[in-house]
């Protein structure tokens, strides 16, 4: 492969504090990014750059880090408008609904879903997502947790085994968590890197702090790094599940303790937060601020899915962060590129830096400031290098 040089930024936001103004998105002004083999080979300010093999001229534009989206639920068939227009009118939420996906998912042929999936992935790089993690837990029996597992793994190696999502409609709980740990783990690990629980108390279809334990320390038996969905529709154990057990990410963090706060900024666990979800369900928004105070790790996902949060942009929950979380426009974009990478414990994206992935994000502006200034407009695509 030859060198690319990438000419004509106006505003080059690398996430390192060492390059460019010294703050923590590292922006360097009327910059260049030299790519070879995949990978940056040299970032800084245009007049300093190296010689390259072939060039690319932005005329102009801003790039950042590839949008890392954390938290998907991209393999699935059918459609829940009706639930959104019901939760509009007043129904509350409940996660009830997810059955209706899983029949759906299950009915699909494997052709309709690679499809369907194949469309949604378009759709994420079209609007600057460059990574990519991607749920199982519309399938909910040992074949179709496989098959919804195998096809992510075709495009993205951030898979996740969620057959604790909810207990099927007509299970006996005890003999569904058996499985879940049991035959349906063995079948899944192999094409899993993570695995997840959507630990909900509040909820009569999630499970509660010990039976979600129990499915995370046999997630971890099976050499499978472990992830939560917690605190989503109430207060309740899912923060401490995850900070004790050393999980890397816990996700929606909705209703927060002061103690929950605390026990995050303690470890290493990561604050997902998905705006998108109250935005679709008319519930509070987390509490950004407090734990930005505390010194917690912030990341934003889309969590896309057809129940609560049917949105591909992180643009859109960049803008969501800003105007909802009282993040600053810097803030949320570190969280949508460096905090996603530090939930999916990646190095190698999130940051452009000689020896990191060159996943970049072409945006049609001058400055990252219009991805929250000019919501709902399409200014943001992955940058394929040479194309």
């Amino acid at each position: 492969m030859s060198s690319t040089l990438i000419a004509g930024i106006a505003e080059l936001v690398t996430n390192d504090p060492a390059a460019g103004d010294g703050s923590p998105l590292g922006v360097v002004a009327n910059a260049a990014v030299v790519v070879d083999e995949g990978g940056i080979a040299w970032a800084g300010p245009s007049a300093r750059s190296p010689a390259a093999d072939a060039r690319t001229d932005l005329g102009g534009r801003a790039v950042v880090p590839g949008f890392v989206d954390a938290h998907t639920h991209l393999v699935f068939a059918g459609d829940r408008s009706a639930e959104f227009a019901a939760r509009m009118a007043g129904t509350r939420y409940d996660g009830g609904g997810i059955a209706t996906t899983v029949a759906a998912t299950r009915a699909a042929s494997e052709d309709t879903l690679r499809a369907l999936l194949a469309g949604r992935i378009a759709e994420l790089r079209a609007q600057g997502t460059t990574t990519v993690e991607i749920k199982s837990g519309y399938g909910l029996t040992v074949a179709d947790e496989q098959r919804a597992l195998r096809l992510a793994a075709e495009v993205t190696p951030e898979t996740t085994f969620l057959g604790a999502h909810v207990a099927p409609t007509g299970s006996a709980r005890e003999e569904y968590l058996d499985l879940v740990t049991g035959d349906m783990l063995a079948a899944c690990a192999p094409a899993a890197r993570w695995i997840d629980v959507f630990c909900e108390p509040a909820s009569p279809h999630a499970f509660d702090g010990d039976e979600a334990r129990t499915v995370l320390k046999a997630g971890r038996a099976a050499g499978l790094g472990l992830r939560v969905h917690g605190n989503q529709l109430a207060p309740g154990p899912g923060v401490a599940l995850a900070v004790e057990l050393g999980a890397a990410s816990v996700d929606h963090c909705t209703h927060l303790t002061g103690a929950d706060v605390d026990a995050l900024a303690s470890g290493d666990t990561v604050a997902t937060l998905l705006p998108g979800v109250e935005f679709s369900t008319r519930s509070p928004y987390p509490d950004a601020r407090s734990l930005l105070a505390a010194g917690v790790t912030v990341a934003l996902a889309t969590d896309c899915n057809p129940g609560t949060s049917y949105t591909s942009s992180m643009p859109f929950v960049i803008a969501l962060a800003v105007r909802d979380l009282r993040m600053t426009p810097a803030e949320a974009l570190w969280s949508a590129t460096a905090g996603g990478a530090a939930a999916l414990r990646r190095t190698d994206i999130g940051v452009l830096a000689p020896g990191r992935r060159a996943d970049l994000t072409v945006l049609d502006a001058p400055s990252h400031v219009h991805l929250a200034y000019r919501p709902g407009v399409p200014v943001a695509r992955a940058l394929d290098v040479g194309g």
